[in-house]
């Protein structure tokens, strides 16, 4: 198996695992580093999707919400090895105070 090959099994790994130790709170420090600026407080920002809809952009690795940012001054985290490790975090953070969750986000 060449290195390439064995570098993205071990990432697809490594971005398994760690969609399974999300945190909503890391997810919101995040939303508040990264997204408040142009989408607004976590609870606006949250609330702009439904949990199913965050779900789909945030599938196969985050493709659909990195090629939303991809012109905006957001581009450079969404693509970069940052966006990688804080994803799980920032899709449960998103996930959990969907327009249909009834959560309200203390942000």
């Amino acid at each position: 198996m060449h290195s390439s090959a064995l570098v993205k099994i071990f990432m697809l790994v490594i971005v398994t695992f760690s969609y399974t130790f999300a945190d909503v709170k890391k997810g919101q420090k995040r939303y508040i580093k990264v997204c408040k600026e142009c989408h607004g407080d976590g609870a606006k920002g949250a609330a702009m999707k439904t949990q199913d809809e965050w779900e789909a952009l945030f599938s196969d690795d985050g493709e659909a919400i990195i090629q939303r940012h991809d012109k905006t001054g957001a581009k450079s985290f969404f693509n970069s090895p940052k966006f990688l490790k804080y994803a799980p975090h920032l899709k449960d953070f998103l996930y959990e105070y969907g327009s249909d969750s009834g959560n309200i986000p203390a942000c």
